[in-house]
């Protein structure tokens, strides 16, 4: 990706957004919808830094401008292509600087070095960075209360990324990640360090159970949280949990035993969700 790439318009996000997602947002009042799509068009694009295919030099720089971007805009509030929208959300609803940098940092976990086989204490700074930092700039556009909304963020970002982990455990693979805990793959008699050899082994299927264990009661407590909030500030991430819940059971059941197949949202889940929380 080069320096001069935009974020993503509003108008392009829906397009470029998984549809869980978009329908996640489409139940939000307008002002909200749009600041959303302008804080997931500025995640997405710092995604797409760590997963593109420079040199980790050039994606590092890439990335810094998105920094230096961010902590120019809060000290200034001078804009550039990358944060002319999110100036508005910002004052809108008392976005934080920090949790734009933690989603940084996470990304610039990933390019620094590709994680392989984390210890769990990396693994939960990464969650935090990648997915719970992402959370407390949506619960605040939410309209959550600041205590529940940061347990909830801390609760469904690791659900919600943890999902991802194990879900994409082979197209993470194909980029010479492994983000399968090291004590999970120790405990599991694995003591491989190639990842070809780790995503081959028998006991490959313990370890990732253990982890969709703990990842269910992630859920269950951001579940328990948001039965306790206003239900018009958890309509968007209760469908997101629906949904991602939804494939977390669905690989459980197809387990992680080699050659595993591609498990995806269904369209089912997603309209399950739309109906229960963004109706009902």
């Amino acid at each position: 990706m080069s320096a001069e790439v935009d974020t993503l318009s509003v108008e392009d996000v829906p397009a470029a957004a998984s549809s869980s997602f978009y329908a996640a947002m489409r139940v939000l009042p307008r002002s909200q919808r749009d600041a959303m799509y302008h804080v997931y068009a500025f995640c997405r694009a710092v995604d797409d830094v760590a997963d593109n295919d420079g040199s980790r030099e050039v994606r590092h720089a890439d990335l810094e401008r998105y920094r230096t971007d961010i902590e120019q805009l809060y000290a200034t509030g001078r804009t550039t292509p990358r944060t002319r929208d999110l100036l508005l959300p910002i004052r809108q609803y008392g976005l934080l600087m920090d949790d734009f940098i933690a989603v940084i940092d996470g990304m610039e976990m990933d390019i620094l070095r590709d994680l392989c086989a984390p210890e769990w204490k990396v693994l939960d700074l990464y969650c935090d960075r990648a997915a719970s930092a992402v959370g407390r700039l949506s619960v605040r556009i939410f309209g959550m209360d600041e205590k529940p909304g940061i347990e909830l963020s801390h609760n469904l970002g690791r659900a919600l990324q943890l999902t991802n982990i194990l879900r994409d455990i082979d197209e993470d693979a194909a980029m010479g990640r492994l983000y399968l805990p090291k004590e999970a793959l120790r405990d599991a008699g694995i003591d491989d360090t190639s990842i070809d050899a780790i995503l081959a082994n028998p006991a490959l299927d313990r370890v990732c159970r253990g982890i969709a264990e703990i990842t269910r009661k992630y859920y269950d407590r951001s579940e328990a949280i948001m039965a306790a909030a206003p239900r018009r500030a958890v309509r968007s991430p209760r469908m997101m949990a629906t949904v991602y819940r939804g494939i977390l059971e669905k690989l459980i059941a197809r387990g992680w035993k080699a050659p595993r197949v591609d498990v995806r949202r269904s369209k089912r889940t997603v309209i399950w969700a739309v109906l229960r929380d963004g109706i009902f």
